[in-house]
């Protein structure tokens, strides 16, 4: 699952700075996608988040619905980029950061994709090797992370190239993208679903480059 919106009034690349909250929107669509699995009647074996502040608060409805601690996993944190702190639309412009825009597809303004790719799907495996809840019912688990992360897992487990149009990633705040893990031990994407849909207009969203 991806966060919800994020208190960012500058509107700022934030990254992994900390201090960076749930607004009151972020807040109602955290409790959209909890009230989504709710409703799924999912055995939830355990509740896994990045550990920026924003997603912590995205995964406490989660916490409170299913009765789980939220465990932290630093692997599906956001990566650390260049332009962290910084309006895009004003530092595209600056010279002085231009050498850092220059390869897309490693990317050059930060954490290759590949390596964002190798740590997420690392993760993913290791939670499904988690305790099951019972010997007939493994149950799921929760991973809150980031944009950018979720759509990298998707492109790698799709087998698809990780360069891409940022402004076209499906992975909506407090979006939750499905996996599950083939006897083979093959990652496979099973579902996309957008509990907070009715709540993204206006928001505030503000991804990683």
């Amino acid at each position: 699952m991806r966060h919800g919106e994020v208190y960012n009034p500058d509107h700022v690349l934030y990254g992994r700075l900390p201090e960076f909250h749930l607004s009151q929107l972020g807040r109602r669509m955290a409790q959209k996608a909890a009230d989504d699995l709710v409703a799924r009647e999912r055995p939830i074996a355990a509740v896994i988040a990045s550990p920026l502040v924003r997603a912590q608060e995205s995964a406490e409805p989660h916490s409170v619905a299913f009765d789980r601690e939220i465990a932290t996993e630093p692997r599906i944190i956001e990566p650390r980029n260049h332009f962290e702190g910084k309006v895009m639309e004003k530092a595209v412009k600056n010279p002085l950061h231009w050498p850092w825009l220059i390869n897309p597809v490693r990317p050059s303004w930060g954490e290759s994709y590949r390596s964002i790719a190798t740590r997420m799907t690392d993760a993913m495996k290791d939670a499904f090797a988690l305790p099951p809840l019972s010997e007939d019912e493994p149950g799921d688990v929760i991973l809150v992370s980031h944009q950018l992360p979720i759509w990298i897992a998707h492109r790698a487990v799709a087998g698809e190239r990780f360069l891409h149009d940022p402004r076209k990633r499906r992975c909506n705040l407090s979006s939750i993208t499905s996996f599950e893990l083939d006897a083979d031990g093959t990652l496979r994407e099973v579902g996309y679903t957008d509990p907070a849909a009715e709540l993204q207009a206006g928001a505030l969203d503000v991804g990683a480059v």
